[in-house]
């Protein structure tokens, strides 16, 4: 089994979406760990803000398998693929961490993520697994985190409820 950490993240009825996305992790990997989520502006595109969280789940699929069941999770959940990439969206699942792989490949499999560098990707993931070292630097989580500016991409706590 391996340690995937995914970037869950919605800009379009936010909400509904990621708890639904949320049900259909833990139905398919059973326990997951979840960051809270935060809403924060878009990146890289003028559009709503978007509201983002973590997952950390363990896996048997490899990198690529579990790429495409969430691409496939994605278009379940009304994700357009015929629009430009950066642009408004009902769910955006990417693996962020896959153990301590490293890994550039086919359907915009990046591991670790480069959005990593985004206090929306990184606070939840920092969240909820501070220790983890990342694979090509070796620092963790937290003292990424910690070494943010955070106020250059605020955040806000969004209760999923």
């Amino acid at each position: 089994m391996a340690r995937a950490y995914l970037s869950l993240g919605s800009n379009q009825e936010p909400h509904r979406y990621l708890r639904a996305a949320l049900a259909e992790l833990r139905e398919r990997f059973g326990e997951i760990a979840v960051s809270p989520a935060y809403r924060s502006k878009a990146v890289g595109f003028d559009g709503a803000d978007f509201v983002n969280l973590a997952v950390g789940l363990d896996t048997s699929l490899e990198p690529q398998a579990l790429n495409d069941w969430l691409h496939a999770l994605e278009d379940r959940h009304g994700r357009r693929r015929d629009v430009p990439r950066y642009s408004d969206r009902t769910l955006d699942v990417d693996i962020v961490l896959y153990d301590d792989r490293v890994i550039d490949g086919p359907g915009h499999l990046q591991i670790p993520r480069k959005e990593l560098k985004h206090a929306f990707v990184l606070k939840p993931v920092a969240d909820i697994a501070p220790e983890l070292r990342h694979p090509l630097g070796g620092e963790t989580m937290a003292a990424l985190w910690a070494a943010f500016p955070a106020d250059s991409e605020p955040l806000v706590v969004e209760p999923l409820d």
